[in-house]
């Protein structure tokens, strides 16, 4: 009932990192929304940085930026995909963030005197942060939230997850038994040629977490294949869990299909007895029906990612997750080509000729090319020639922030004639600069500082393939993260020559999405639309690159099938052919 005392579910995880804490925990979010209760979540980063912005995403993977402009860890992406929410920047708790309120809170004399310490003064922050922060409305409307998940991130036992270990002991009986339920993921690996499911490493973690006070409720044991009974026993036995208690969560195809698997397998009831909430239905036939939808099509469309951070598919885990989505409205599979930028430039000719000419036959045999953002001058030249073939040979392509400044700079110097054209972020004394710093960014600090999260982008004529793609409306907000932009004294220049700026911000002078004259779709955005993506509402910019790539892009663009979307969930109709 409305107004009834919060309750948590708090996700760890041991043995080894990776093993999907983010997805566990958004998987229970959507059991529970599934449920009727509102759902929000909080993740917790251990490390000491203030926020996920400074770092490379080789580090933790991508950035995810949130409306009000936080930069945060990417679990907040995987939560907003699933629960389809919008979360906070005080969603994402650090040390650093934690640390940072107690020092200001001792320098202004809050603590009268005493000694500042990990405990009680920073456990204190940590508990009065989650019990601020879990009730704030996150679904659209300005009801609190009736459970919170809380993921933990690292590895149980790390030294640096301590205060927090600590502070959700705590936490336990500031909330009551009744409010509090700790899922713990494990890892039960494979050891040997004989192919024996080991208990033991989960056993440890389950004992690293009891002896620091905190019980788990229940064990989700990652594994390669389904674990036998007399392993689930042997769990239960030795880490003071039923049997009922314990999720086998296998490999499966998607990950759509980890909360079926935890439904299947009666994980929403455990957590439902240990919360006390009244046992319901779940609603998740939308959802099911697209997990094995995934695994049903089967008419590909592959998309050439040209990017800096290849090397890790987790640096681009919204761009990917936002093509997934726009494949499955299009009835496609996905079949993502990533190529390294610098691969294609000309200067990798001589030092691995091979490496160039495979990196050029994976761009030539996708269907369509997306740049997404970066920073830095490596691979910038690759990003340019990218944006070249596709302009010239009419294929479909899509940039982002910094695709979008890479397809100018190419404009400029190949079709205006502006050969020096370059941004002032890889050449500072570029004497025709294309792409320029924002006067008010600042130059003396990174942290936080760049031109961040939701703004507000309005179309310079309804005509344009964007527009149609946002069902005709007059203006679209969308998340942003960048430092540089377009210069608007050479603005007038471009679009004279068939490079026209379809969407800018309301001040005229920003550019915010760019189009080709006479392509069949060149569209590029200064903002980031794979942030607001969902799987039920795939992003529109993604959603055109698809269907140009397969066909299908004229039909849905009809003013027909722009009135047929408009007033639909989302304004957007699952099959687009439906709405040719």
């Amino acid at each position: 009932a409305r107004g009834a005392k919060m309750k948590y579910v708090v996700v760890t995880g041991g043995v080894v990192s990776g093993l999907g804490k983010g997805v566990t925990a958004s998987s229970v979010g959507v059991l529970l929304k599934a449920g009727g209760w509102r759902v929000t979540n909080i993740k917790i980063d251990p490390y000491i940085n203030i926020d996920a912005g400074t770092m490379s995403p080789f580090e933790h993977g991508e950035v995810f930026v949130l409306d009000d402009g936080g930069e945060a860890d990417l679990d907040l992406g995987n939560y907003e995909r699933f629960i389809d929410t919008n979360l906070t920047r005080d969603h994402n708790i650090t040390t650093g963030k934690i640390y940072q309120a107690v020092i200001a809170k001792e320098r202004k004399g809050e603590y009268l005197g005493k000694t500042v310490q990990v405990i009680p003064h920073v456990t204190d922050e940590i508990q009065d942060w989650i019990g601020r922060v879990s009730k704030l409305p996150v679904d659209g409307t300005q009801d609190e939230p009736d459970v919170c998940i809380i993921e933990l991130g690292g590895t149980v036992g790390d030294i640096e997850s301590m205060p927090f270990i600590e502070a959700l002991r705590q936490f336990q009986f500031r909330v009551g038994s009744d409010n509090f339920c700790l899922i713990h993921v494990s890892l039960v690996p494979v050891v040997g040629a004989v192919g024996e499911q080991k208990t033991k490493p989960t056993q440890h973690s389950v004992q690293a977490l009891r002896s620091a006070g905190l019980s788990p409720h229940m064990l989700a044991c990652r594994s390669q294949e389904p674990l036998g009974q007399p392993v689930l026993d042997k769990l239960a036995l030795f880490c003071h869990v039923t049997p009922d208690c314990i999720l086998n969560l296998c490999d499966v195809s998607n990950i759509w299909h980890v909360p079926l698997v935890i439904q299947e397998q009666g994980g929403h009831l455990a957590v439902m007895r240990q919360l006390k909430l009244d046992f319901r239905k779940l609603d998740l036939d939308s959802w099911a029906h697209r997990a094995h939808k995934w695994d049903t099509v089967t008419q590909p469309v592959n998309v050439a990612i040209v990017g800096k951070y290849v090397g890790l598919g987790d640096s681009y885990l919204s761009v990917t997750k936002a093509l997934m989505h726009a494949a499955i409205a299009a009835d496609r599979k996905l079949h993502v080509v990533w190529v390294e930028a610098g691969k294609l430039e000309n200067a990798s000719l001589g030092e691995d000729p091979a490496g160039h000419a495979d990196a050029w036959a994976s761009v030539r045999g996708a269907d369509c090319v997306l740049v997404p953002g970066g920073f830095g001058e490596r691979g910038m030249e690759g990003k340019v020639l990218t944006a070249k073939y596709a302009r010239e040979n009419n294929v479909p392509f899509l940039g982002i922030c910094l695709g979008m400044q890479a397809a100018v700079i190419e404009f400029s110097r190949n079709v205006m004639g502006m050969t020096g054209a370059h941004s002032t972020e890889m050449v500072p004394d570029c004497a025709e600069p294309a792409v320029i710093f924002m006067p008010e960014g600042s130059t003396t600090h990174m942290g936080g500082t760049m031109r961040l999260g939701s703004r507000r982008t309005f179309f310079q004529t309804q005509e344009c393939k964007s527009a149609k793609l946002y069902n005709s409306q007059p203006f679209v907000d969308e998340r942003h993260r960048h430092r540089y932009e377009v210069n608007p004294d050479i603005v007038d220049k471009l679009e004279a020559a068939g490079c026209v700026f379809v969407g800018k911000d309301d001040t005229n002078r920003r550019m915010e999405i760019l189009e080709l004259d006479d392509h069949q779709f060149f569209v590029a955005t200064q903002y980031h639309p794979e942030y607001k993506s969902r799987p039920n509402r795939p992003s529109p910019p993604f959603m055109g690159l698809i269907l140009a790539a397969s066909g299908q892009l004229e039909g849905y663009l009809t003013p027909d099938a722009v009135a047929a979307r408009v007033g639909t969930p989302g304004g957007f109709v699952q099959s687009p052919m439906k709405a040719m």
